[in-house]
């Protein structure tokens, strides 16, 4: 099985995610990124940052170790997003970025993500380079070449914050968001501390809880995985809107001022509106994913933007947006990447632009959203089935032709396999509720039927 998945290493902490892990990945990213001629005539120098985990202190000590054996300098940032980690590699003109997180997963476990130069996600076919050298013996600088460890964990936040509240055009004189009461959940999390700082400075009142990590509660019924408790607040405390990070604050999802969530799709259609009408929407184009819900295309397409979908993860929806040029995608689950001001997945960032949509338009963010319907969606596991059939079985593929007969221009379906489980996955998005559920019991019918094991 690959050692790297979709966004990094994951896994949990001391088990599967080791300091010997973590050491290896280093002095492997090092060399591999060496002899590829990445660090050609200088001397390479790294910056590696964590979320709150308790794990984090020992895994990115590892990995900092690692490179500097290997002849990298290392910056450790301490406690940071990973859209700031990624922002810093550019800004701080660093070879190489180490994130130590397992984004919105559950405390026990963390992760490994490497970004390259210019704060982007490494190639898939540069993580595989990376896991074939593991373990394998080379030579490794000694004397003077060995790397050289310092941290600087108070001015890198500042100068991300700083790159965050410029972007919606904050200065000394213009505070944006003057007059919005804005209620946030940081997850205990990696932006706890510099999500609110970030809407303060653009002149938001903000209501924050959630932001105590002490690393054991990150993700803990909190944040974007768990937003009933941002839901009960924003109605509470009568703010006009609330967001809800992840750990790793890459995510962010919304609620409206009654406590409705609002979900990745909504805040994308949201956002891609505002640009275009602003002049601002490269080819008017959003990027999407798979799993992004037929309503955003549908209104998007009355909008007159047109929609491009990718495979799931952040990282292919860069990818096809650094490819044509495009300016804003994301997924369902709350990544929205700027590409104005970001190279991967920015909560806060997105955040900030949602809360700057909402001042400039004087609607409530409940109408905005209203502009972003969801069509009715059913998903449906299928265990115990052959899952590397599902594409080719004739049977399931007649069964897909009809129901997206049936469904016409008004639904839509999505056969899945996981990449973990022998099991696939059905989704069906139909104009009601029970036709969704009808297409998609048939449909699974037919999957448990065809391939069974």
């Amino acid at each position: 099985m690959r050692l790297f998945g979709t966004d990094g290493v994951r896994g949990l902490a001391n088990r599967d995610v080791t300091a010997d892990l973590a050491l290896g990945l280093g002095s492997a990213a090092a060399h591999v990124l060496g002899t590829s001629g990445e660090f050609s005539g200088h001397r390479p120098r790294a910056v590696v940052g964590r979320d709150p985990r308790a794990s984090g202190e020992f895994l990115s000590a590892a990995v900092g170790a690692g490179l500097a054996s290997s002849g990298v300098d290392v910056v450790n940032l301490g406690v940071l997003p990973t859209p700031a980690l990624a922002h810093l590699v550019e800004a701080m003109d660093m070879d190489l970025g180490v994130m130590i997180s397992a984004s919105h997963n559950a405390m026990p476990d963390n992760g490994i993500k490497f970004f390259s130069r210019g704060g982007l996600k490494l190639a898939d076919h540069v993580e595989d380079e990376i896991e074939a050298r593991l373990g394998q013996e080379w030579e490794r600088p000694v004397g003077a070449d060995v790397g050289r460890m310092r941290s600087d964990t108070g001015t890198a936040a500042q100068r991300y914050v700083e790159h965050l509240v410029a972007s919606i055009g904050t200065t000394t004189d213009v505070r944006p968001l003057e007059g919005l009461r804005i209620a946030v959940d940081a997850a205990n999390g990696a932006a706890s501390q510099v999500g609110p700082e970030a809407l303060r400075e653009a002149g938001a009142d903000v209501v924050v809880i959630n932001a105590s990590p002490d690393g054991r509660n990150i993700n803990e019924k909190a944040g974007s995985t768990h937003p009933e408790q941002l839901q009960a607040v924003v109605v509470a405390a009568e703010a006009d809107f609330g967001v809800a990070f992840d750990g790793d604050a890459d995510r962010c999802l919304a609620v409206d001022h009654g406590g409705v969530l609002v979900d990745g799709d909504q805040i994308l259609g949201i956002l891609a509106r505002g640009l275009k009408e602003e002049g601002r929407l490269p080819s008017d184009t959003l990027v999407v994913t798979v799993m992004s819900n037929l309503g955003l295309v549908l209104a998007m397409r009355e909008a007159g933007i047109t929609t491009v979908r990718t495979a799931v993860g952040d990282r292919y929806v860069l990818e096809e947006m650094r490819a044509h040029g495009y300016g804003i995608g994301g997924e369902q689950s709350g990544h929205i990447i700027l590409a104005d001001h970001a190279t991967t997945g920015d909560g806060v960032l997105a955040a900030l632009y949602l809360a700057a949509r909402v001042k400039a338009t004087g609607r409530r963010l409940a109408d905005l959203a209203g502009d972003v319907p969801r069509l009715p969606q059913t998903l449906v596991n299928v265990k115990g089935v052959d899952k590397a059939r599902a594409a080719d079985d004739e049977g399931v593929r007649a069964a897909v032709e009809s129901a997206e007969a049936q469904l016409g221009e008004t639904g839509r379906v999505l056969l899945r396999p996981s990449g973990t489980e022998p099991l696939v996955r059905v989704m069906v998005e139909a104009a009601t509720q029970t036709q969704a559920d009808g297409v998609a019991d048939r449909l699974a019918a037919v999957v448990r039927d065809r391939l069974a094991l």
